[in-house]
């Protein structure tokens, strides 16, 4: 019986400690990359280090748009400009 109560404990603190947890499965209170003002103009695409759509919880689907200097917007999930830029960076589709 100590064995098997030493050996649960055991796994359960390699669960709790362990990084490899798939994101799919982590639990976040609230999401953390949501838009609630989206842009219209667009810029080169030289300026733009990253950009990533938004968390699938947000109710607005969007784009985040981080470039070179650090400035960060937001455009929305159907604006062409932004759907092209992130099939040129990434390759696919979000």
């Amino acid at each position: 019986m100590k064995t098997l109560l030493l050996s649960l404990g055991l796994l359960l603190l390699a669960a709790c400690c362990c990084n490899a947890i798939p994101s799919s499965l982590q639990f976040s209170a609230f999401p953390v990359n949501c838009c609630f003002d989206v842009s219209n103009q667009s810029i080169p695409l030289k300026f733009v280090s990253k950009i990533t759509p938004t968390h699938r919880s947000c109710q607005n689907k969007a784009f985040i748009v981080k470039t070179i200097k650090g400035k960060t917007t937001c455009y929305s999930g159907t604006n062409r400009w932004a759907m092209n830029a992130y099939k040129k960076l990434h390759g696919s589709r979000p």
